[in-house]
């Protein structure tokens, strides 16, 4: 058997979805006003649905901002140097997570009916949804690329701002603001460094 030319032709994935999901895969800062449409959102979200978090807790929210009502109530909220970008993307959503997910946890754990009692009132409940929110906000990207979309994810904002504005019971905690379309003219920074594998990678 020939050894690989490249450490990637051992992956399962295709050449083709490498480069789609990471390898040309950028961060948008423009978009063109093509439209993003609810059945791509939905698409998306029932791909990334199945990657794993812990005790399959599955704490991700998603608040889709489409209207121009939702919009300006948004706007205010980003950080200065990503209000123009958000105002000009065909969708924003907002990634949040679900502090009191083990409301689920029957459901979605059901080999362990109970076990999330010990979550009410605990100070381990917001970590845990931060934690695997996160990890599905992660997911989320990659599925908005595997759409064959661009993402513009975004910590610069307000997050008391935006919890207090889009999620006021306080159930939710706002973790990302991604920016979701077709790229547009200049969308990309220039193309970024990486680590090498030997200054990541320790096998002992």
């Amino acid at each position: 058997m020939s050894s690989p030319s490249s450490p990637t032709d051992l992956l399962a994935l295709s050449s083709e979805a490498q480069r789609l999901l990471f390898s040309e895969a950028r961060t948008a800062n423009t978009f063109t006003d093509e439209p993003v449409t609810d059945d791509q959102i939905r698409a998306i979200y029932e791909l990334v649905k199945w990657a794993p978090s812990a005790a399959n807790t599955q704490p991700l929210r998603v608040v889709v901002v489409r209207s121009e009502a939702a919009r300006a109530r948004l706007l205010p909220l980003m950080s200065k140097g990503n209000r123009d970008k958000t105002a000009s993307a065909p969708v924003t959503a907002i990634l949040a997570a679900d502090t009191r997910f083990f409301e689920h946890w029957d459901r979605l754990l059901p080999y362990k009916q109970g076990g999330g009692a010990s979550f009410e009132g605990s100070p381990d409940a917001e970590p845990m949804a931060r934690f695997n929110g996160a990890l599905q906000a992660g997911y989320f990207l990659l599925g908005v690329r595997a759409a064959g979309l661009a993402a513009g994810p975004m910590a610069g904002f307000d997050k008391a701002g935006v919890d207090a504005e889009f999620f006021p019971d306080g159930r939710e905690r706002s973790l990302l603001v991604v920016n979701i379309g077709r790229p547009g003219q200049d969308a990309w920074f220039d193309r970024l460094p990486r680590l090498e594998h030997d200054e990541v990678v320790t096998t002992l």
